[in-house]
């Protein structure tokens, strides 16, 4: 009988390796490998993928673990709060990360290659919004007399605060704009962001003392940067990047009803824009773009106005009042398949569901005018792509009616009054340790650099607030950055949280005899390396057969139809209940640190590998290995699932 696609789909099967290996693929595996009688096992840290591919650099593993509680906290600490501090440790927007972050780290999830990858941020914005329910804060250092000025008060700056308040540094933030919170306020609509949620997280940074913000003030402008530098110990710029990209056609600026992303989804979250044009084209392809579009569609028209739809976005000082709309026909061009646009998938069927229409593989070639100079519509024609520059395929050319078009296809820096800081592309730059070139005690971090995700401006604050802080303390930076630059899991600070870390060693006063073995001796971490700083393990590394077919939790949405989409303004996500949180979290294959799965125990033909006691037992040290009994068989490193057990020198 044939085997059903469910069971085939289901019911997984692993093989380490294909029929008629049988021999080594190079003479290093040959020498290293074909005879481990001699070596015993020893116990290997390394980051995990999706560690490795998260740009803010978040002990994923880590929290995971705690979330499924195979990690415990202190006594009296609940586990949801030990996850928050774990999972904050590297980003302090966990319920809005956990909303709006793409998930490269999903991508580079090992699960992919045993059925799915686990959705890291659905159980993220569980661990967010708990921490908000249930009110945890953060905890500032020990004052050390240094204040710090922060220009911008979006995710770069913001975290940037935050890191710099747990280093005890006094920081001020300089904000140009009404509120705190910059893309993730003015950026990202708030069906996306719920405004309270990003409150009370920014708020969250703000009460840990000695945080003074001045909004609606620009540095350069409203204040000089000589003021600043005689005031402050050091300066982060973190100003992001306000201005929007035109298209690459003719007459582009001279046209009053082509508008940017940028500043069309700006009006919009200043609560100031409540309608938009009756026909809505926007080019672009990534997460701005479907911004722009859901929100048009969400916006829609009012009917027989003489308002111009580009009112709005251009003035500052305008504001719709109370109006009613009809649904608008808005439609996404870009250069890409849809399978390829960069905008998250997810965010790419909604807004199909939602009535956008999306022609892919075109390029702009033309903005119709009429005879007063505004566009009327796009000429668009099908393109080829050679070395990421289009081609327009004649005779393949459409006109698509507008009555405005808004291009998303990029942003920049505004560095008016700050021109000496400015580069040829009118950003910063930036070395290293995020400090500006040439420029003492001042450092950068965030989109002014190089425009991308909102966790991209959160790892770069993290590691710039490390520099500031080496830099405050004699003038200078002179840290070494690790070539796996995220926030390790430190096995000695997990040791000295459970009461457990080694004693002191004195060579005069310690031990007996020879003091060349340490296999007995309790002022050591015995046959443990952390490679973490340097290596990120790979598949091929894990025994995936151990792992069983675990479908994964998705998050509810609640995603408006075409016909429902006007006016559809509050969260399409609804967070994972604690059973589900907990239950995706399980799906975690904590690659590269043991798990307590028990296999080496049970699978050891000669005793040799035991669980800890339970009192000197913790994360990273469940199991050890009496070494006068193992004989080198690695069997133990075969069947480990999650490839933290390598087979070392023994004794």
């Amino acid at each position: 009988m044939a085997t059903s696609s469910d069971e085939m789909n289901t019911k997984l099967s692993y093989r380490r390796f294909e029929e008629g290996d049988d021999q080594w693929g190079s003479w290093t595996d040959k020498i290293f490998n074909e005879d481990n009688s001699h070596k015993c096992p020893t116990y290997v840290n390394k980051t995990p993928p999706c560690q490795g591919s998260c740009p803010s650099g978040e002990d994923i593993r880590g929290w995971l673990a705690i979330v499924r509680e195979q990690e415990k906290p202190s006594e009296g600490v609940e586990w949801q709060e030990y996850a928050f501090r774990r999972s904050t440790d590297a980003n302090p927007f966990p319920s809005m990360m956990g909303r709006v972050c793409p998930a490269p780290c999903q991508d580079g999830c090992n699960r992919n290659d045993v059925e799915d990858f686990v959705g890291i941020n659905s159980v993220e914005m569980y661990i967010g919004d708990t921490a908000l329910a249930n009110g945890y804060k953060f905890e500032a250092g020990a004052s050390t007399g240094k204040k710090v000025a922060i220009i911008g008060g979006g995710p770069a700056g913001m975290a940037a605060a935050y890191q710099l308040r747990r280093k005890g540094h006094a920081v001020t933030i300089f904000e140009s704009l009404s509120d705190l919170g910059g893309m993730m306020r003015f950026g990202i609509p708030n069906y996306r962001i719920p405004r309270d949620k990003l409150g009370s997280e920014v708020q969250r940074i703000i009460d840990m003392g000695d945080v003074e913000v001045k909004l609606n003030t620009r540095v350069g402008k409203d204040v000089s940067v000589e003021e600043i530098e005689k005031s402050h110990d050091a300066i982060l710029w973190a100003i992001g990047c306000w201005t929007g990209r035109g298209l690459f056609v003719g007459n582009w600026d001279e046209t009053p009803n082509c508008v940017t992303g940028v500043d069309y989804l700006k009006a919009f979250n200043e609560g100031r824009m409540k309608a938009t044009g009756k026909k809505v084209v926007c080019v672009g392809g990534g997460d701005t773009s479907i911004d722009v579009v859901s929100v048009a569609r969400r916006l829609g028209h009012v009917e027989g106005t003489d308002e111009l739809p580009e009112a709005i976005v251009l003035d500052d000082a305008a504001a719709h009042g109370s109006i009613t709309t009809v649904p608008s026909d808005v439609t996404l061009t870009s250069l890409f398949p849809i399978d390829n646009m960069t905008a998250a998938e997810h965010e790419v069927k909604d807004a199909l569901h939602e009535g956008v229409t999306i022609l892919d593989e075109v390029m702009p070639v033309e903005i119709v005018r009429d005879a007063v100079g505004r566009a009327t519509g796009l000429k668009i024609a099908k393109c080829t792509l050679e070395d990421g520059r289009p081609s327009p395929i004649e005779g393949t050319e459409q006109v698509i009616e507008a009555d405005i078009i808004v291009s998303a296809i990029g942003q920049g820096g505004d560095m008016s009054g700050l021109e000496d800081f400015a580069n040829e592309r009118n950003l910063m730059d930036a070395d290293k340790h995020y400090q500006v070139p040439d420029k003492a005690g001042h450092f950068v971090a965030g989109d002014i650099v190089r425009p991308h995700l909102l966790t991209t401006a959160i790892g770069q604050a993290s590691i710039a607030a490390a520099s500031i802080d080496d830099y405050l303390d004699d003038g200078s930076v002179n840290m070494r950055r690790p070539k796996v630059d995220v926030h390790h899991f430190d096995l000695e600070e997990k040791l000295e949280e459970a009461g457990l870390s080694p004693d002191d060693f004195d060579p005069n006063t310690t031990g007996e005899g020879d003091m060349r073995g340490t296999f007995l001796g309790n002022w050591a971490i015995h046959n443990y390396e952390d490679r973490s700083y340097a290596e990120i393990i790979k598949n091929d590394e894990l025994f995936l057969g151990h792992f069983e077919y675990h479908e994964r939790n998705h998050r509810k949405e609640e995603v408006p139809s075409s016909d429902e989409v006007l006016g559809h303004f509050h969260e399409r996500l609804i967070c994972l209940e604690e059973e589900r949180a907990q239950d995706e979290a399980k799906r975690c294959m904590s690659c590269g640190m043991c798990f307590e799965c028990d296999n080496c125990v049970i699978y050891c033909p000669q005793d040799a590998v035991y669980r800890v006691k339970k009192t000197e037992a913790t994360t990273g040290r469940y199991v050890a290995t009496d070494y006068s009994r193992c004989i080198g068989c690695h069997i133990c490193a075969d069947v480990c699932p999650t490839g933290y057990i390598k087979m070392g020198m023994g004794e």
